[in-house]
């Protein structure tokens, strides 16, 4: 029987067969999604799932890396431990050495000192010449023994073996100078004035006395660099310069005029050089007895600015003390 047959014999019943085929549409549609929810919440629980697990495997990860954090930290402590064991140490150790090292050092002052000491109460100190008056009875004496006279040679006659010498070393400052000439060589010319003191110093003085000063101290110093430059052609390597002038700039004067004018270097100055630079008489002095002692000759030059000699200098046999004028000595004051 077909659908039409029954529509036509009955239409109720057609009616309830479409509400049954409507509530069985319905029923498969509220199961469809029955079952579409029931797929859809398994997928909910999954995506809750993995954002726990992704949370919980962030946390694993920041506590492995606190871990592995703490650990250097530690390591680092340790080894900074380490480093300031290492650096106490050391510091120890490089003040023991010091120690030592001063505690040597002291030991070898001491020892400079004592030798020092024992050096000087040997030296023989310079005995003051004293003069005695004769009494008369004494002159009643001096008759007999006229005999036993010595006969001491004059200071004029010291330098008469060597006069031939001197004199053509003045003939050969009086001609053109030469700037090229040979070290503790005279480079520059005098006139006539310098070469009659220089004759009267040598022949006259037998090499020690005061001289007039010449007005500056340059002209001082050129002609001393003269008297140096023929005391050389006469000893050689065997006496030494000693000027005496008591300020630095004094001496710095000095040293100027006769590097240029005996053509030396600032090593020609200094305690084991030619010539020797002094502020202190005391320091001339013991010297000029050093050199004494081995055999050797000084040659002291005194400044004009200085007002007095000391009595030790004139003992030595070669000396030239230049005796400034009050002018001369009131303007050298104010310059300095």
């Amino acid at each position: 029987m077909t659908n039409t047959e029954i529509s036509d014999n009955n239409p109720e019943k057609e009616l309830k067969i479409d509400k049954s085929i409507s509530d069985d549409k319905t029923k498969q549609i509220s199961n469809k999604n029955t079952t579409q929810n029931k797929k859809i919440t398994p997928k909910n629980d999954k995506s809750t799932k993995s954002f726990d697990e992704i949370s919980n495997e962030i946390f694993r990860d920041l506590f492995s890396k606190k871990d592995s954090l703490v650990k250097e930290i530690k390591d680092l402590e340790t080894k900074k431990n380490e480093i300031e064991k290492d650096i106490e140490s050391n510091f120890k150790g490089q003040s023991d050495n010091i120690a030592k090292r001063v505690k040597g050092f002291q030991e070898y002052l001491t020892g400079a000192l004592q030798n020092l000491s024992q050096n000087v109460e040997k030296l023989e100190l310079v005995s003051q010449p004293i003069i005695v008056k004769p009494s008369p009875l004494d002159e009643k004496k001096q008759g007999n023994n006229t005999n036993n006279v010595v006969n001491v040679p004059a200071l004029s006659e010291t330098f008469k073996p060597d006069e031939e010498i001197i004199k053509s070393c003045f003939s050969s400052f009086q001609e053109q100078p030469d700037f090229y000439a040979e070290p503790w060589k005279l480079r520059r010319s005098l006139d006539s004035s310098d070469i009659e003191i220089m004759d009267d110093w040598f022949f006259n003085m037998g090499g020690r006395g005061s001289l007039e000063s010449r007005g500056s101290r340059q002209k001082n110093a050129l002609l001393s660099a003269g008297l140096i430059s023929i005391l050389g052609e006469l000893y050689g390597d065997q006496f030494q310069t000693l000027i005496l002038a008591s300020q630095p700039e004094r001496l710095g004067e000095w040293r100027r005029i006769l590097q240029d004018s005996l053509g030396l270097t600032r090593d020609d100055f200094g305690p084991n050089s030619g010539i020797v630079l002094f502020e202190r008489p005391e320091g001339v002095i013991e010297r000029a007895d050093r050199l004494e002692a081995n055999e050797e000759l000084p040659f002291i030059i005194i400044d004009a600015a200085e007002t007095s000699v000391e009595i030790p200098i004139l003992q030595f046999p070669l000396w030239v003390a230049f005796a400034g004028s009050d002018n001369e000595i009131y303007d050298d004051l104010e310059l300095n």
